[in-house]
């Protein structure tokens, strides 16, 4: 993303918006040789004619007197994907293909409704708004995967996927069918930049439901045992939702506040935290193609096909033995074998393929940007009975996996690489490039099509038992994934702190309970060097009383459970819960002190690392039986070594044991963190959360790795 240089010369003479009405005195225009985006589209009418007519005749929102065109005229951040003339007519053939006019013309538009739907279609899906501090795409600063999203929506609040073709580098395509002329594009002016399109941006308002539906009316195969199989199970419904209607008049009413002044210490840097617009759903599918199943002996097209494919699952295994199941023809039944297979296959969450897993701050990825190092990865809980999905990403992976477990190099001295996999625990690889992934026609999901069968099976369950999973605070709320908050990738002020409502105005992260003294808020720190795990943290202040939903468990045993947290001054002190009883939550331990920093606290037993292993390890031990551990060596704040969690010296990471204790993964655990001081300006914060089974924290033979 780039910033215009030009924008400290001309402010004073750039077009000014009205409080109310957004209208702009368009008398004080841009008297400069260089175009603004709209002049320049003035100046070639061979091209750009009808769109330019359009830009003038739709208002900004229907709260303005104000055109887009005029918008186009003033100062901003504006990247414009500018449809040609001919790009806009094979559109309107398309909507008479669709029956929506009788000929393509704009003349043939007899309901007006509907002409003010089609010009909203062309003009917002074809800018991106980048805001007064905001930046502009040119083609370089682009995404560099096929499949992944831009880090900012369009003015119709939909998202771009890129598409590029491999024997054909100059070839560069938005949501999969949209050419970018290959000469006409990266066109410089005072406020953004110009691609030229061939193509029109109309991304489809279909639901996953209605895609899915569409599938079966056509007896399209790709997806088509997948799409039967949720339909069978009673998800369709579900999957219709799009967004929180209730949430959004309540915001519309201004009922949903944002967090103003709360600039004490860098709680919000700009004195402002702003609350989400909107609270929308959304789902990704992980779906066996039907070439998968054919292979398997099922016909996608078969009359018999949910018993096959029930039979199949019961046959191939694709359960654990713990399950407790029926195999019977309801389906849509929590206690069918189908259905529990099905909702492992679905995340409540809409996930676009840069965002599976997040690549932030792992050990060597600050020294080459974009390029992967050590593995990261992330765990999510899935649809239906609760589950854990482990979504996995290395260098030498070659792609991210589902319920992948390699063999690590992670000893004291190890390279934290990937060093082999054994072919049982490799998993599933997902499709993100793939051209059958369904990105941008689905607007509240993805599909991707996996290589290889899915299942929440003994051998996983086990996996994941076996290893320590370190899990983001902000992978428990699907919310944030479906509504643009997390890791939000973008250098307006207003995304670095995003404010969730008390749950009293209205629970918007639905495993989350904060209380009334305190307000909570998403710190977003993409711009600092925190050692935190992927930078973000959660963050409260006042007198704090906050409850977390955990996930759930893989298998029934002993874990530690551990709090990750970065300790300071602002911080508070805290007294902890955690059982399965919300209403009831025992207390751990004695309150958790955030304001101390095991480095400094000589009740922790910390030293710094040495030469000597041996020695360094006996600290470890002395300090995990004070109940704390140093960060972990896999993320850093800048990349060098002196700044990885397990050694930094400023914004030091560091992990508290809460509890051990025997572990039922068929129940349900909230953590609560509530302030025992009696003030209303202390913070708290969180990091992450650690599972860690017996077996690996007090393992003779096999010590637990330091990363």
């Amino acid at each position: 993303m780039k910033k215009s240089s030009f924008y400290t010369l001309i402010l004073s003479c750039l077009a000014c918006f009205t409080a109310c009405k957004e209208n702009i005195d368009t008398s004080v225009r841009y008297v400069f040789s260089i175009d603004t985006i709209m002049s320049y589209l003035e100046k070639h009418p061979e091209s750009y004619s009808t769109y330019t007519d359009l830009l003038k005749r739709l208002p900004v929102s229907k709260m303005s007197d104000t055109t887009v065109g005029q918008l186009l005229t003033a100062r901003g951040h504006y990247t414009v994907f500018a449809p040609t003339n001919e790009a806009i007519d094979k559109y309107l053939c398309t909507l008479v293909e669709e029956k929506l006019i009788s000929e393509p013309k704009w003349e043939a538009f007899t309901d007006s409704a509907k002409l003010d739907s089609v010009r909203q279609v062309i003009v917002k899906n074809s800018i991106i708004d980048s805001g007064d501090e905001g930046y502009y795409f040119e083609t370089t600063e682009f995404p560099t995967k096929t499949g992944d999203e831009f880090s900012m929506a369009n003015m119709n609040d939909r998202k771009y996927t890129i598409r590029y073709v491999v024997d054909s580098p100059d070839s560069i395509y938005l949501n999969d069918y949209c050419p970018i002329n290959i000469r006409n594009r990266d066109i410089r002016a005072i406020n953004g930049v110009i691609h030229q399109m061939e193509k029109v941006i109309a991304p489809k308002n279909t639901t996953a439901a209605d895609y899915l539906q569409d599938i079966m009316d056509k007896q399209e195969e790709c997806f088509l045992v997948m799409a039967r199989a949720i339909q069978a199970c009673g998800l369709m419904d579900t999957l219709k939702a799009i967004r929180d209607e209730v949430y959004e008049m309540k915001y519309q009413r201004g009922e949903i506040e944002n967090l103003e002044g709360m600039n004490n210490r860098g709680f919000a840097e700009d004195g402002t935290a702003y609350a989400p617009e909107h609270r929308k759903y959304g789902f990704t599918i992980f779906a066996e193609t039907d070439d998968f199943w054919r292979s398997q002996g099922l016909d996608p097209k078969g009359e018999n096909l949910l018993q096959e494919l029930t039979q199949w699952i019961k046959d191939q295994h694709q359960y654990s033995d713990d399950d407790k199941f029926v195999m019977n023809t309801d389906y849509a039944s929590e206690d069918n074998l189908l259905y529990q297979w099905v909702t492992y296959h679905i995340l409540p969450m809409k996930l676009a393929s840069n965002k599976i897993v997040y690549h932030e701050n792992e050990s060597g990825y600050h020294e080459n940007p974009g390029e992967l190092t050590i593995p990261v990865y992330d765990i999510y809980t899935t649809m239906g009975k609760r589950r854990l999905l482990k979504a996995y990403e290395s260098k030498e992976s070659n792609g991210i996996y589902l319920n992948r477990f390699p063999v690590l190099d992670n000893g004291r001295r190890g390279s934290g690489h990937e060093v082999s996999c054994d072919p049982a625990k490799v998993g599933c690889l997902i499709g993100t490039s793939d051209e059958r992934a369904v990105l941008t026609d689905i607007v509240n999901a993805c599909i991707y099509p996996i290589d290889a069968p899915l299942s929440y099976n003994d051998e996983v369950r086990d996996d994941l038992h076996r290893q320590r999973l370190r899990i983001d605070v902000t992978s428990f709320f699907p919310e944030s994934m479906n509504n643009d908050i997390r890791k939000k990738h973008a250098t307006e002020k207003r995304y670095m702190h995003v404010y969730l409502p008390k749950r009293s105005i209205y629970p918007y992260f639905a495993d989350l309970w904060n209380g009334d003294q305190c307000n909570y808020v998403y710190y977003n720190a993409y711009q600092l060097t925190y050692t935190n795990l992927n930078v973000d943290e959660h963050k409260a202040v006042g007198r704090y009383d906050i409850t977390y939903r955990l996930p759930p468990f893989p298998r029934r045993g002993t874990y530690e459970i551990r709090y990750g947290y970065i300790a300071n001054g602002n911080r508070g002190v805290a007294q902890i819960y955690f059982g399965s009883d919300l209403d009831n939550l025992p207390v751990t331990d004695i309150p958790l002190d955030m304001t101390l920093e095991v480095t400094s606290d000589p009740m922790t037993g910390f030293e710094r690392d040495t030469e000597d292993e041996d020695y360094n390890a006996e600290v470890d031990k002395r300090m995990r039986n004070n109940g704390f551990m140093k960060g972990g060596l896999a993320y850093t704040s800048d990349g060098s070594a002196g700044t990885a969690g397990r050694y930094a010296t400023v914004h030091c990471s560091q992990r508290r044991i809460l509890t051990r204790q025997t572990m039922d993964p068929d129940k349900t655990y909230y953590l609560r963190m509530q302030s025992v001081l009696d003030s209303d300006k202390k913070e708290f914060i969180a990091d992450y959360i650690e599972y860690c089974p017996k077996e690996v924290y007090d393992n003779p033979s096999e010590p637990e790795d330091i990363w």
